[in-house]
């Protein structure tokens, strides 16, 4: 059996009016063609549908039982279709991103904000971690677009750099590099005691390719930033950390330098699958990402 939307709707037209004539203006039709329509529907189905007089139609007992269906397939067929152009348009849907979590705590708020004022309907959900973290969920296909740094670069992802963020020294602020007006030097830094980061971060990465020859005198090697600030604080050494974890180092007992002339940068980017177009929500907040960095970089 092989029954159109097009014939539900016209049987359902005639049974709202009972009355052919008004139920083909209703839909559009013409009467004639509005006639041929109901009858291709009664033949499909190999029954009648409703009896006739000059005026006026009425339901046949098949068709009141058939009428119950026509208006839940209707229903069925317009919400699934309703669901799909908003789908389409990214009024719904999900989107779900992975950032290191010096991203997640800087960029992402306004910019979430924003997109759930513009896409109330659509689900967002982030992921933060360490780059080789987003990198594997980016490449499983768990996640949209990452926010990451990283020397792993897969070949099948692609890259868009968003960002090129400087480092800092931090250091209590009685420490010797804290009141030289000179400027610091790696020589200088690898001399103190150092608090780095664990070998997979990418801001460890970063400083063994800058620090080269020049080996840290490493103290401790932690993973999260608030660890990190509280041994500084209580000078069990220095570290070197990049602009845009600096929230994490904002104490009263803690001095920031900056390090602007020494060879020390971390190049962040947008990340997504090659040969995959992301979603209409999904390339929405990516635009949305895109446009704060550059008017951060004004």
């Amino acid at each position: 059996m092989n029954l159109s939307t097009r014939q539900l709707r016209a049987f359902v037209a005639a049974s709202d009016h009972g009355n052919f004539t008004r139920a083909a203006a209703d839909i559009g039709l013409s009467q004639p063609a509005f006639s041929a329509l109901v009858k291709s529907l009664e033949e499909e189905l190999g029954a009648q549908l409703f009896v006739r007089n000059t005026r006026n139609v009425a339901l046949t007992p098949f068709g009141r039982l058939f009428d119950a269906f026509a208006r839940r397939t209707l229903f069925d067929t317009d919400t699934a279709l309703r669901d799909l152009r908003d789908y389409a348009t990214g009024r719904v849907g999900k989107v779900h991103v992975a950032a290191l979590p010096s991203i997640a705590a800087n960029w992402l708020p306004p910019v979430l904000r924003r997109f759930r004022e513009e896409y109330p309907a659509v689900t967002t959900a982030v992921s933060d971690g360490m780059s080789q973290q987003c990198v594997e969920l980016l490449a499983h296909g768990e996640i949209d677009f990452a926010l990451a740094t990283t020397d792993h670069y897969a070949p099948d992802l692609r890259r868009e750099l968003l960002w090129t963020d400087r480092f800092h020294l931090v250091c209590p602020r009685g420490h010797p590099l804290a009141t030289t007006r000179k400027a610091v030097t790696l020589e200088q830094i690898a001399r103190y005691p150092f608090i780095n980061f664990v070998k997979h971060s990418s801001v460890r990465q970063s400083l063994d390719a800058a620090f080269g020859k020049h080996e840290l005198n490493n103290v401790l090697e932690l993973e999260h930033l608030a660890t990190v600030s509280a041994m500084v604080e209580n000078n069990v050494g220095i570290t070197v950390v990049p602009t845009l974890t600096l929230y994490q180092f904002q104490r009263p007992a803690l001095a920031i330098r900056d390090l602007g002339g020494l060879p020390l940068t971390r190049e962040i980017y947008i990340l997504s699958r090659k040969n995959r177009e992301l979603s209409m929500p999904a390339q929405a907040l990516h635009d949305m990402l895109g446009e704060h960095v550059r008017r951060l970089a004004i």
